[in-house]
């Protein structure tokens, strides 16, 4: 997958349109979080970005327009996570979980599911 690099104004835009789609700019609008204060234009204006990136599409619905995203949550998180590990962490996972490890303290239950992936990984 090849994509843009999203700005978290347009993750915003983004993170609405995965939880329910498709909807016109002005619902996106209405579900933006009250702490960001974004008119309107603004929304528009990223969602434009984000089809410039061909990351979401619309359609016509009469004079409005509907927006979906062309990204899956999923497949957006797997290409960040990568792009954070390649760029941080000369592509390398090891450093990237000592890091994690030595910043924040593990409970028994995140060294178990860490286990439990490894296990997964190695069958």
């Amino acid at each position: 997958m090849t994509l843009e690099r999203i700005s978290d104004a347009e993750l915003t835009v983004l993170e609405i349109l995965w939880e329910q789609a498709p909807l016109t700019a002005t619902e996106v609008a209405e579900r933006i979080p009250a702490d960001r204060d974004w008119s309107l234009p603004t929304v528009k204006t990223l969602l434009s970005r984000l089809l410039a990136k061909a990351a979401v599409e619309h359609r016509a619905d009469g004079r409005r327009f509907l927006y979906s995203p062309l990204v899956e949550r999923e497949d957006y998180v797997s290409h960040e996570s990568k792009r954070l590990v390649d760029r941080l962490f000369g592509s390398k996972f090891m450093p990237l979980v000592a890091h994690l490890a030595e910043q924040e303290k593990l409970s028994d239950a995140d060294i178990s599911e860490i286990e439990r992936l490894l296990r997964e990984m190695k069958s």
